[in-house]
């Protein structure tokens, strides 16, 4: 067997190609023959993929967290031959939220994974945000999750504690935004404080924003929260999303649906599988079953 492996070696605690010189002897013992690609800058996994020839590869390979597979699964629906091969993936990211779903946070376990060769399909979520389309494996948030984004990036050298300071100072804040959201056939137009649309259960490190999700559901799970939302029940709903408890809270709206638009009054940010890459307007849409991951 044939892989391509990428690498991405500033992702997480910048230990990819540590972790590459951990499990090779794995690939080597199974004669298996890999091509090893490490990414030098952001969208460079993207540009591999889109680019690549697959004809003698069973599969890619990648070292890395949630942005690195989102470039990857990025490319292979933009390449111009529209072919998919099987991903496998390692983590070696800072969150790795997608792999939890999977049970899967030990890149040897995963290595294991990946060499009794069996693969699943799961959905994606197509992101048309009108002169831009992107597909996301983990989440689209936009409002004050793209606010926390924000700050948490400015906050790096606190660690994984930046996402919860980052969340205090921005409810602190409380900055709500009006918009037109419509979900399953039913039209709003209101102040809300965020909405975020998930593909799997966890976001961030550990934290279980969409309980119900499932990978290959056909649905996205829609958590929305209007702006009536006073700071401290926003402050006693933020440490239950650990257990996935807050869509209990009566401020917390859950939707399950295939399809949803928001049309916010003003340009806005959104945040996309950990990363700031999008821009309101947006229709999402999933694809189901649209990539095969060894699992």
């Amino acid at each position: 067997m044939k892989f391509i492996l990428i690498v991405n070696p500033f992702s997480g605690k910048r230990q990819g190609l540590e972790i590459f010189k951990k499990i090779e002897k794995k690939f080597n013992s199974k004669q298996i023959d890999l091509t090893l690609i490490t990414t030098e800058f952001p969208g460079h996994a993207e540009k591999i993929i889109k680019e690549c020839n697959f004809e003698n590869y069973n599969g890619i390979l990648m070292i890395g967290g949630d942005g690195t597979f989102h470039e990857i699964v990025n490319g292979m629906f933009n390449r111009r031959d529209k072919k998919k091969i099987p991903i496998g993936i390692i983590p070696g990211g800072t969150g790795n939220s997608f792999m939890l779903d999977l049970g899967i946070t030990d890149p040897n376990v995963a290595v294991d994974k990946i060499l009794m060769n069996k693969t699943r399909f799961i959905d994606v979520i197509k992101l048309d945000m009108g002169q831009t389309v992107k597909y996301s494996i983990n989440l689209v948030g936009w409002g004050m999750i793209t606010d926390i984004g924000f700050t948490a990036e400015n906050l790096r050298w606190m660690g994984n504690a930046r996402y919860t300071i980052s969340a205090i100072i921005q409810i602190f804040f409380k900055n709500y935004r009006k918009a037109e959201f419509e979900v399953n056939g039913k039209r709003s137009v209101k102040d809300f404080m965020f909405v975020v649309a998930c593909n799997s259960i966890h976001v961030g490190k550990g934290m279980r924003m969409a309980p119900k999700a499932k990978l290959d559901d056909g649905l996205m799970d829609i958590i929305v929260v209007d702006s009536n939302i006073s700071r401290i029940r926003l402050l006693s709903v933020l440490p239950k999303l650990f257990k996935g408890t807050h869509i209990d809270e009566p401020e917390v709206q859950y939707y399950q649906s295939n399809k949803f638009s928001l049309i916010p009054n003003k340009y806005d940010s959104l945040i996309i599988d950990g990363e700031m890459i999008g821009k309101t307007p947006i229709v999402a849409e999933v694809i189901p079953s649209s990539i095969e991951i060894f699992a």
